[in-house]
């Protein structure tokens, strides 16, 4: 069975998490669940659960030198919902949270990425999005965004339809297959 890691930032789709590990179960896939530490406040009362359901802890740090890895390699890694902090960190090399330091390490090791970022209109009018994405995608990530992936709201909107987790699991699935 192949590993998927999903990675998610502080953005309300965050909040589908669980929903989104189960649908990537039924497909095949062993999933592992990393979150920044704002997302890992925001779904606290519901990571008991979580790890139930993955069967491995949610992580959100680092951990200790020494101890060993509780996750098994990763065959690809989905970092979604990825907010503007984490595609602009990511991009620039800034390693300050575990979800993007290690998904920067990645990029080196040729695991597969994918990403879909959530970000509202007035946030990807910044000149850096556009470059961090772009840096992304140099670097070999599958970015969804734009028709068929993300496309921003304005400010304090939802995206009618909600969050297309279907589309970021299809392209997971095209980059590597869950079953050998």
């Amino acid at each position: 069975m192949a590993v998927l890691y999903v990675f998610g930032s502080a953005a309300p789709p965050v909040l589908d998490v669980e929903r989104v590990v189960e649908e990537a179960q039924s497909q095949g896939w062993d999933v592992c669940v990393g979150l920044t530490p704002t997302a890992a406040r925001w779904l606290e009362p519901r990571l008991p659960a979580l790890e139930s359901l993955t069967g491995r802890p949610v992580r959100s740090t680092y951990k200790m030198p020494g101890e060993p890895d509780v996750w098994p390699p990763a065959d690809v890694i989905l970092v979604a919902p990825a907010t503007f902090n984490t595609v602009n960190s990511w991009a620039l090399g800034v390693t300050s949270t575990y979800v993007v330091g290690v998904a920067a390490e990645v990029l080196g090791k040729g695991i597969p990425l994918v990403t879909m970022p959530c970000a509202n209109a007035a946030y990807v009018r910044h000149p850096q999005f556009e470059r961090s994405l772009e840096t992304l995608r140099e670097a070999g990530v599958h970015v969804l965004y734009g028709p068929g992936g993300f496309v921003p709201d304005q400010p304090g909107e939802s995206r009618p339809g909600g969050f297309p987790w279907a589309a970021a699991l299809k392209t997971v699935e095209t980059v590597v297959s869950p079953s050998p």
